[in-house]
């Protein structure tokens, strides 16, 4: 029977939020490698900002291994995303127009559309994690839902930050 994530106890919780950024990290990178395919210049600069996303994926991945052996050691715990009857922060291609020629025209790089992807997953996300942190009874879970809070948080800010540049960069090869 599916469980939903605000009834998991701190250790399943934590362990379900690895599972989660490691998925994400292999769906970026999956992204990352199917533009790399095309070989054109604007596939290739998509390519790029997934395989960069999915790095960043990797090290939030990490940070949170560490901080469930900090808390639990080895001990196994058996919840996977699976067990969960929430969908977390999944990274899609829903709409087939995102990258298409008159997408591209639009004035926005295809790293650009490419980030806003990943900014819209990160978003989704925030608000989950906040809206446990808000209404968790539990201390301990509150803390761990606090402490995600903060890696969507940065990860967010991390995505908002390469989209400013881009725009930035953008704005400044503008013909005057």
């Amino acid at each position: 029977m599916k469980r939903s994530f605000a009834s998991l106890h701190a250790q399943e919780a934590l362990h379900v939020a690895i599972f989660i950024e490691e998925r994400n990290a292999t769906v970026y990178r999956q992204f990352a490698e199917m533009f790399a395919e095309f070989r054109d210049p604007d596939s290739l600069e998509i390519s790029a900002a997934f395989w960069e996303m999915s790095n960043e994926e990797k090290h939030h991945a990490t940070m949170l291994q560490e901080r469930y052996f900090q808390g639990y050691g080895t001990s196994a715990c058996a919840v996977t995303e699976e067990d969960i009857s929430d969908f977390i922060e999944v990274p899609r291609l829903e709409d087939g127009r995102i990258f298409s020629a008159d997408e591209l025209k639009s004035g926005r790089s295809p790293r650009e559309m490419a980030l806003e992807v990943a900014a819209s997953a990160e978003q989704g996300a925030l608000r989950f994690y906040q809206e446990l942190s808000e209404s968790c009874q539990d201390k301990e879970l509150r803390s761990l839902y606090q402490e995600l809070v903060a890696f969507e948080t940065n990860h967010s800010g991390w995505i908002e930050q390469r989209l400013s540049q881009i725009r930035t960069t953008a704005r400044t090869k503008e013909p005057s």
